[in-house]
């Protein structure tokens, strides 16, 4: 995922207004940053941002730091989150029948 691919996505973050210091926050407060990432409308982009990028600080795509690493041990072999995390949602879209809700990749 480029620059231009992120700069796109992000401008349509629920967390694009609030204070950057609240979303890289410790202990309970985490729990307040995840809550902005409910309803976002590019968390799956966002999580994989930071899945893929290896960003070992702050809440991203409603997961903290320590989640994230668990979930990188749990699954070494994943190469791009990016494509993994869209193809789920893809397949829940299509059983589900919601409407779709990907993200343009620029």
């Amino acid at each position: 995922m480029g620059a231009n691919d992120q700069e796109a996505w992000s401008k349509r973050g629920l967390c694009r207004t609030a204070d950057p210091e609240e979303l890289f926050v410790d202990g309970a407060a985490q729990n307040r940053a995840k809550a902005i990432c409910t309803g976002c409308p590019v968390r799956t982009e966002c999580l994989a941002y930071a899945l893929d990028g290896r960003i070992e600080h702050g809440v991203f795509g409603g997961m903290t730091s320590r989640e994230r690493r668990a979930l990188l041990r749990r699954r070494p072999l994943v190469t791009s989150w990016r494509r993994l995390l869209e193809a789920a949602r893809a397949e829940h879209e299509r059983q589900t029948g919601s409407g779709s809700g990907l993200a343009e990749a620029g």
